[in-house]
C-alpha cells in the first residue's frame, strides 16, 4: 500500500500527510458505503482542525455525514462509534509522534480498526473523486459534548471508589488532558497533574508515555501511590510505582492478567503479547497456568490474535493495553483505572504487585534512508541467524522495520546482558553499513 501503514495514514503535515491526501481519504471513504455516517475526533495538535476540515470536505462532497467530537482520546472515538451507530470512526492523531506529525486512523462500525482489505479499497478510491449532486451533499456538524459520554463510560468501567489513592498523571499535553484528571477525581482519588494542557505544539515533547522517567523523579518526593503516563491520543500507558520504578506494558499486562485470573475473568486462561514481550513474562504467567500467545508487533495484530484465540486481554511492551471485556481497542486511561481499582482494594503496593523477574533486553532504533532496502539485505538476514544461534537456547533476536517511521528496530534478549549488548552492537553497525550502500 502507498498511504496506509501499520496504524493508518501518518506523516509530517505538509510533506507525507498533505491536505490533498486528507481530502481524498475522506472522499474515498464515501465510496465504501452509501452516505456513511462518520464520527471524527482528534488530539490537541494545532493542525488537527485543519486536517478535519480537509477530510470532512472530501467526505461531505461524497455524500457522507460527519460529526466532529472535537478533542477526544482514540478509545473514545472507538467506543462512541459503536455505541451511537456510526458507520466509521476517524481519529486525527499521530499518537506518540512529535507535534509536526499527524495521521488518520479509521475504525469500523464495531469500533475496531479497519482491516487491510478495507484500507486497500480506500486507497484505490483515491484515484477517482466521488461528487454527489447538490441535494445529496452530506452535513458536517460539531458535537463536542460527546466526550462526556466517554467519560461516563470510563466511570462505569471502574465502578469503584478510589478514595485514599494518590495518583499522579502525565497527560503528554494530549487528548487525555481533560478526561483522565476528571475521571480520577470523580472517583475520589487525590490527583496531581503534569502536562495536562491543550497545548498541541508541546504534545509528547519530553513528557508522557515516551518519557516516564520525568514523572518517576517525583515519586518519592510527592509520595504518590501510582503515576500514569499517557501518549498524545492516550492509547498507550506507562506506569510509575511508589518507589519511582517504571513499569512498561509487559509488567502492566502481567499484573492485569494475574488479577483477571483471580476474578475468573481470564477467558481460556490466555493472554496475547507480541514477539518482543519479555520471556520473563511468559515464565511468570506459565506458573499461574496462563498461556502467553504472541502476535506481530502492533496493537491491531494483538487484537486480531485476541479475536482468533478468544482472549480478553492483550498488550504490547510499548504500553498498548487491550481490555477486551470493555473495548476492542487500546485505552490507556481505561487500563490505568482498572489497575487503580486493584491498588485501592488490595493490601499490596504497586511495587509488590510488579515484582517479576525479567530477562535483560537491549534495544536500538536506527534511523535509515530506506528501511525496506536494509531489511531485505541477505547479509543482514545471515547475521541475524548467526546471532540467534549464539544466544540459543534461552535468548532471542528480533529485527524489524518500524511501521510508522524510517527506522530499523533491533532487540536482543538473553539472561546474560553482555551477550545481548554484543549482538545489538554488531547488528547496528551492519544496518548502518547497509544503509550507506
Amino acid at each position: 500500500m502507498i498511504y496506509f501503514g501499520t496504524d493508518g495514514i501518518r506523516g509530517v503535515v505538509g510533506k507525507e500527510l498533505t491536505y490533498e491526501i486528507c481530502y481524498k481519504c475522506g472522499n474515498a471513504l464515501t465510496r465504501t458505503k452509501d452516505k456513511p455516517k462518520i464520527l471524527i475526533g482528534r488530539d490537541t495538535r494545532t493542525h488537527g482542525s485543519h486536517i478535519i476540515s480537509a477530510f470532512a470536505s472530501g467526505a461531505t462532497l461524497g455524500g457522507g455525514n460527519v460529526t466532529d467530537a472535537g478533542i477526544i482520546p482514540t478509545a473514545g472515538v472507538s467506543y462512541l462509534t459503536k455505541k451511537l451507530g456510526f458507520d466509521y470512526g476517524v481519529v486525527i492523531s499521530a499518537s506518540h509522534n512529535p507535534a509536526e506529525h499527524n495521521g488518520i486512523k479509521i475504525f469500523d462500525s464495531n469500533g475496531q480498526k479497519i482491516n487491510v482489505l478495507t484500507e486497500i479499497e480506500i486507497e484505490r478510491n483515491f484515484a477517482r473523486t466521488n461528487l454527489s449532486e447538490a441535494k445529496d451533499i452530506g452535513v458536517y456538524e460539531q458535537k463536542f459534548g460527546l466526550v462526556k459520554e466517554y467519560k461516563n463510560f470510563l466511570l462505569a468501567c471502574a465502578n469503584c471508589s478510589l478514595k485514599g489513592l494518590f495518583v499522579a498523571l502525565d497527560c503528554a499535553n494530549g487528548a487525555s488532558y481533560s478526561v483522565a484528571p476528571w475521571v480520577f477525581r470523580k472517583l475520589g482519588a487525590t490527583v496531581k497533574c503534569k502536562n495536562a494542557f491543550n497545548k498541541g505544539e508541546k504534545i509528547n515533547f519530553n513528557c508522557g508515555a515516551l518519557y516516564p522517567e520525568n514523572l518517576a523523579k517525583f515519586a518519592q518526593k510527592d509520595k504518590f501511590d501510582v503515576g500514569f503516563c499517557y501518549d498524545g491520543d492516550s492509547d498507550r500507558l506507562m506506569v510509575v510505582d511508589e518507589k519511582g520504578n517504571i513499569l512498561d506494558g509487559d509488567r502492566i499486562l502481567t499484573i492485569l492478567a494475574l488479577k483477571y485470573k483471580e476474578e475468573g475473568l481470564l477467558s481460556q486462561d490466555k493472554v496475547v503479547g507480541t514477539s518482543i514481550t519479555n520471556k520473563g513474562i511468559e515464565d511468570r504467567l506459565s506458573k499461574e497456568g496462563i498461556e502467553l500467545l504472541r502476535s506481530d508487533v502492533g496493537d491491531k495484530y494483538v487484537i486480531e490474535k485476541m479475536q482468533e484465540e478468544g482472549a480478553l486481554l492483550g498488550g504490547e511492551q510499548s504500553g498498548h493495553l487491550i481490555l477486551g471485556n470493555y473495548l476492542a481497542t487500546g485505552d490507556g486511561v481505561l487500563a490505568s483505572l482498572i489497575l487503580s481499582r486493584y491498588l485501592a482494594s488490595g493490601a499490596l503496593s504497586l511495587s509488590e504487585l510488579a515484582s517479576i523477574d525479567l530477562y535483560p533486553q537491549v534495544s536500538r532504533n536506527i534511523e535509515v534512508k530506506d528501511k525496506l532496502h536494509v531489511l531485505n539485505s541477505l547479509k543482514l538476514t545471515e547475521e541475524v541467524d548467526k546471532a540467534q544461534a549464539m544466544l540459543y537456547p534461552g535468548g532471542r533476536v528480533i529485527l524489524r522495520a518500524s511501521g510508522t517511521e524510517q527506522k530499523i528496530r533491533i532487540m536482543a534478549e538473553d539472561k546474560e546482558k553482555e551477550k545481548a549488548e554484543s549482538v545489538v552492537k554488531s547488528l547496528t553497525e551492519l544496518v548502518e553499513e547497509i544503509d550507506r550502500d
